[in-house]
């Protein structure tokens, strides 16, 4: 019988297989060592979730066979134990047995190799579309499932959505006409496995462990759950991989957002602690470090610059960049004009020495003044409107991005959802950059961030600048501007968004929970209208259920009303 069971909770590199299989093989002897009986890994480790096109690419999945092989030859050295991880597999050329085969030809499967051979190989059947995942339209689903005689065990090996059949997860009505998991546990499975890439976003830790707990009670079996970490373009990983025993209660539970090893009795006592869920505002911040940290790192940078305008958007982008990356590696621009603040410009400085990072300051009274008079023959008998006010953001964006060329610097920009959403942001402004870093975060939550990271400073003093939270907002564009001249309070705004962007809910629906109704149509209408911008902003970061990106897939030249 199975005893125990290596946790490998990894962060691979989407497309680097040889990296991958190196870090397998870094891994693999050390949890041997401590005892692991069979090691497992996430769901397409090999290539790294989410690989997306590059599965249609045939020299890829050579390589992919490769990498298989380079496996079998790393289980020859550790024969005494299994090694259980994800990959995808051409379906006739699985070493399980050929076939003819009409469909793309392509499978999402969990391989268990042991002393160079193939065991087994389990297949993905519930393959999601929904949201941010595209899985449909690179793989076959399969269609029966079967448990693995292994180690004296009956294991359960499903691949993620496969343990999200679950009818009470939807309400009652499962969207899938199959479930995976009582298919296996109706064989007789010993030890349920599911490997998995499960994208976070705030509060789904709570669901996936409800979920697998569940799954352990209802069938009365432990349920061994590995997830991966990090952070994959817009995709974030938070790991947080698990065991309950056939009771639901933990027997481990892995940290969040960091890679880690463990060697679990699968059939272990629980813990004498119950499961907690990391607190919701912790795991954003959390999430939004790992993921700016990745994407600088695995697309090949070292340092970030930023402009800081002294508001709380702008600090709390800083203060994300100088956690993920080190304050060394970040530079801050302050590019006053004659409407800034003298408040905003100390508020940027003191950021800047709070936090450590560079700092500079490049006015832009100069080049502004510059603009009107080239454009004012062209702009005459008309009165200042956004247009001036724009050309001040875009003067800084073509700074910023003047230094981020010459230095390698990426840019990162610093807009809120809440301002993606109704288009207060100006393309090839503020909306210049490599990354969007609180592009998915409303301006509620960057308010309960930013108090988040003071009260994690530990010191007499506020990292971010009281004033910074506290002060109205604005742009500073023209005199005495605030955001709340154009836009409804953000705490009326951020509700209405949530019930439209992330539940899709429509103007009188929102407008039935209390909101005016006028209110509620000019934010769908402005959400509507400024599509095009948000198609040309930097990939940002997902945090919440609905993030602007590759899960909310709206078209621009359209007309649909609200």
């Amino acid at each position: 019988m199975i005893v125990k069971i290596g946790v490998a909770q990894l962060n691979p590199i989407v497309g680097d297989v040889e990296g991958n299989v190196a870090r397998i093989e870094q891994v693999v002897p050390e949890l041997v060592s401590q005892g692991a009986q069979l090691v497992v890994l996430p769901e397409l480790y090999l290539v790294g979730y989410p690989p997306k096109d590059l599965l249609e690419r045939h020299w890829f999945l050579d390589r992919v066979q490769q990498g298989l092989e380079e496996v079998l030859a790393l289980s020859r050295r550790s024969p005494q134990a299994g090694i259980l991880f994800g990959a995808p597999l051409r379906v006739a050329s699985d070493a399980i047995g050929a076939c003819i085969y009409n469909g793309k030809g392509l499978s999402n499967a969990a391989v268990l190799v042991q002393d160079g051979q193939i065991v087994a190989v389990r297949r993905k059947g519930l393959l999601p579309t929904y949201d941010v995942f595209d899985e449909a339209r690179y793989f076959d689903p399969e269609t029966e499932f079967s448990v693995v005689e292994f180690g004296g065990e009956r294991l359960g090996i499903h691949i993620c959505e496969d343990a999200w059949a679950d009818s009470e997860l939807w309400n009652g009505s499962s969207p899938y006409d199959c479930d995976p998991v009582a298919a296996l546990a109706a064989q007789g499975a010993t030890v349920l496995i599911n490997i998995s890439a499960s994208p976070f976003h705030v509060g789904k830790e709570r669901t996936r462990f409800a979920l697998i707990s569940r799954h352990a009670r209802r069938y009365g079996v432990p349920f061994l759950y590995v997830n991966q970490v990090g952070a994959n373009d817009e995709l974030i990983f938070d790991g947080r991989s698990v065991c309950v025993d056939a009771h639901g209660d933990p027997v481990a539970v892995l940290a969040p957002f960091r890679e880690e090893l463990r060697v679990i009795d699968v059939h272990g006592p629980a813990t004498a602690t119950p499961y907690e869920a990391q607190e919701e505002i912790a795991s954003v911040h959390d999430a939004l470090i790992l993921g700016v940290r990745d994407y600088m790192h695995k697309c090949g940078f070292s340092q970030a610059v930023l402009g800081l305008s002294g508001g709380i958007d702008s600090a709390l982008t800083g203060y994300l960049a100088a956690k993920a990356l080190g304050p060394e590696n970040v530079l801050g621009v302050s590019m006053p004009s004659q409407y800034s603040s003298p408040g905003s410009k100390d508020d940027a400085r003191a950021l800047a020495e709070n936090l450590g990072i560079g700092y500079r300051v490049i006015p832009i009274d100069g080049v502004f003044g510059a603009y009107l008079a080239e454009l004012a023959p062209h702009l005459a008998g008309t009165e200042p409107d956004t247009t001036e006010e724009n050309i001040q953001a875009r003067i800084r964006g073509n700074l910023l991005m003047a230094i981020s060329n010459k230095f390698g610097h990426l840019l990162l920009s610093t807009g809120n959802k809440s301002e993606l959403a109704v288009g207060y942001c100006t393309l090839y402004g503020d909306m210049s950059g490599g990354l969007a870093v609180i592009s998915d975060v409303p301006k509620m939550m960057v308010y309960a961030l930013a108090r988040y990271a003071n009260r994690l400073g530990g010191g007499p003093g506020s990292v971010i600048p009281e004033n910074s939270i506290t002060k109205p907002p604005s742009a500073e564009l023209r005199p005495d501007q605030t955001d709340q001249d154009t836009l409804p309070p953000y705490e009326i705004l951020d509700q209405i968004l949530h019930l439209y962007v992330e539940e899709a809910r429509s103007v009188q629906q929102i407008a039935a929970e209390g909101f005016d109704e006028e209110t509620v149509r000019w934010v769908a209408r402005a959400v509507d209208r400024k599509e095009y911008k948000r198609k040309q902003a930097a990939p940002g970061l997902r945090v919440t259920t609905k993030a602007f990106g590759g899960g909310r897939r709206m078209p621009i030249a359209a007309r649909f009303g609200v």
